[in-house]
């Protein structure tokens, strides 16, 4: 259809494969193992033909585990960002996991007010049953004179009887080494200086003392536990450094361990247990249960289960499903937890019947368990009917670990990003400078400028943009399988043209398929603007405002 400044005549469409060897010759040694390598033509020599890229439709992979950020490599950089400069958070109670040297929280207490009265105690004990008597005696060995035992100061001298300790797991304790208490002086040089040095060797023997934790006890009550470990001691639960594969959904050590990082899980869904609540349970209201006018009450072990369950709540079970009570009804579906319930079921081919006494299981539980036992495909398709992908409830749809759902960048976690639109991401990007600490924004300054750049290439807000492909509402969460051939095609486009290259030969098929009218102006400008950037493009289209900006057009067909 056209082609850029110093480019030869357009070739011939068939020189394609030609272009695209080139184009894989250029890659390095380890890409070209990835791929299936071709074979040279029969020719001696082609001169002026550019490496070429393919955007064909339909192309997207189908796989639930790609997403929009992942296809454009969005994702990747996030990922990047989040390794880098991430904040940790503990899963369980949600502080701030920030390990600090000796040097740090030296400077800490140092810029403190002056006058301010404070402890340094070493955490040697944090909620753990027993007496801990060799440890305590090893304190005293170690000239340590007090301690605070359960928020109480004890002596440890020679002098003192040693504090006494009850064994067991309801009397879990916590001692703490009193290592020093100090003063912020407000005074000469001279004494700021002499503090400082004394600072400083109390929080270095305060953190060896408390294998790497210090608590901070100010006179006014507030108290501040510090770690320089990777930890929260307020949880005792220590983290692995931070690193891009633990943001992966698609990594072992990055994904949510219940749903394999898929986001939903295969379970039982009660709404199709119970499909004509309309009806008693007697007359069908539940395929899983059946009919239960002809059945025997103790013909089969889990109808009679449900039998006696309405035996015992004094249920009757002429009545329709959505007006029997919700005890009832969340007993038949969940079980009955603790509660015992008693019954009997007679077993046909041995003519004996069995007492049952224990808890009713409920058809969820039921379902799983068969499904778990059963080696019969048939069985095993009508057990399936009864399931249903739901949202995970481990990591309610968000993929992710823990510990890397709790991880933050300027206030913000990794799953709340992805869920945003590309435009929205794309406003966060561009303001996250401003909450950034110069350090963080030192480090992080090339990835945000490449994250900007990728999510600017898919925006179609501005016709200055170079590359507007009119992505702007798909979010980043946004699975594959649920894209349009158009939109898949687009982001192939976004992805490959962001790079910016030049002198490329990009063979595009029907790029404006699934695209809205008022957006083909733009995408038009997009090809456009890289034509005129040195590139060659070549669009097979049926578009008629497609063809009319085309530099050259080639009918093919009858006539």
């Amino acid at each position: 259809s056209g082609h850029g400044p110093g480019a030869q005549d357009c070739p011939d469409i068939g020189c394609f494969l030609v272009g695209r060897r080139r184009y894989m010759e250029g890659l390095s040694t380890l890409a070209r193992r990835l791929v299936d390598q071709m074979e040279k033509p029969e020719v001696d020599h082609i001169l002026g033909l550019n490496p070429t890229v393919a955007i064909e439709q339909r192309t997207i992979a189908r796989n639930p585990r790609s997403t929009v950020g992942t296809i454009t490599e969005v994702y990747d950089y996030l990922r990047l960002l989040f390794a880098r400069v991430g904040t940790r958070h503990c899963p369980q109670c949600g502080r701030a996991v920030k390990p600090q040297t000796a040097r740090q929280i030296t400077a800490q207490l140092a810029a403190l007010i002056p006058g301010i009265r404070f402890q340094l105690l070493a955490p040697i004990v944090r909620g753990r049953e027993g007496t801990h008597a060799d440890l305590l005696k090893q304190a005293r060995h170690d000239d340590y004179t007090h301690a605070r035992v359960d928020g109480e100061v004890v002596a440890l001298q020679a002098d003192q009887t040693m504090p006494s300790l009850e064994e067991g797991e309801t009397n879990p304790h916590t001692i703490e080494l009193i290592v020093d208490q100090l003063i912020v002086p407000d005074g000469a040089a001279d004494s700021q200086a002499e503090f400082r040095k004394r600072l400083s060797d109390c929080v270095e023997a305060t953190l060896d003392a408390g294998n790497g934790r210090l608590v901070i006890a100010l006179e006014s009550g507030e108290e501040v536990l510090l770690s320089e470990h990777s930890e929260c001691p307020h949880c005792n639960v220590v983290f692995f450094e931070l690193a891009p594969m633990l943001f992966s959904f698609n990594n072992p050590d990055g994904m949510c361990p219940d749903c394999n990082g898929l986001e939903v899980k295969l379970s039982v869904d009660p709404d199709s247990i119970v499909t004509k609540p309309h009806l008693s349970l007697l007359d069908g209201a539940s395929p899983w249960y059946g009919n239960l006018r002809q059945i025997k009450p103790s013909g089969n072990w889990m109808r009679s289960e449900l039998f006696a369950l309405a035996d015992h709540l004094n249920i009757d079970l002429e009545l329709p499903w959505n007006e029997l009570p919700q005890e009832f009804r969340e007993a038949v579906l969940a079980g009955t937890g603790e509660e015992v319930i008693s019954w009997s079921y007679e077993m046909k081919n041995r003519g004996r019947s069995i007492e049952f006494e224990r808890p009713v299981q409920g058809a969820v539980r039921n379902i799983k368990r068969l499904l778990q036992q059963t080696n019969s495909e048939g069985q095993r398709k009508r057990l399936l009917q009864f399931m249903s992908q739901q949202p995970c409830p481990t990591c309610a749809g968000e993929r992710l670990c823990a510990e890397a759902r709790f991880v933050t960048v300027g206030g913000t976690r990794l799953p709340e990003i992805t869920t945003k639109t590309i435009a929205q991401a794309h406003q966060w990007v561009t303001g996250l400078p401003r909450k950034l600490g110069p350090a963080q924004l030192e480090i992080a300054s090339e990835i945000l400028e490449e994250l900007g750049t990728r999510l600017q290439s898919m925006l179609n807000v501005g016709l200055q943009s170079m590359l507007n492909v009119g992505l702007h509402y798909l979010s980043l969460d946004r699975s594959a399988p649920t894209l349009s051939g158009g939109e898949g095609q687009r982001i192939r486009l976004a992805s490959q043209l962001g790079c910016g290259l030049v002198g490329l030969l990009y063979v595009l098929d029907e790029p404006s398929i699934g695209l809205h009218p008022r957006d083909h102006r733009r995408l038009l400008d997009t090809l456009t603007q890289l034509r005129d950037a040195g590139n060659t493009i070549l669009v097979v289209e049926h578009d008629a405002d497609t063809m009319r900006a085309a530099d050259w057009l080639i009918d093919l067909g009858p006539g």
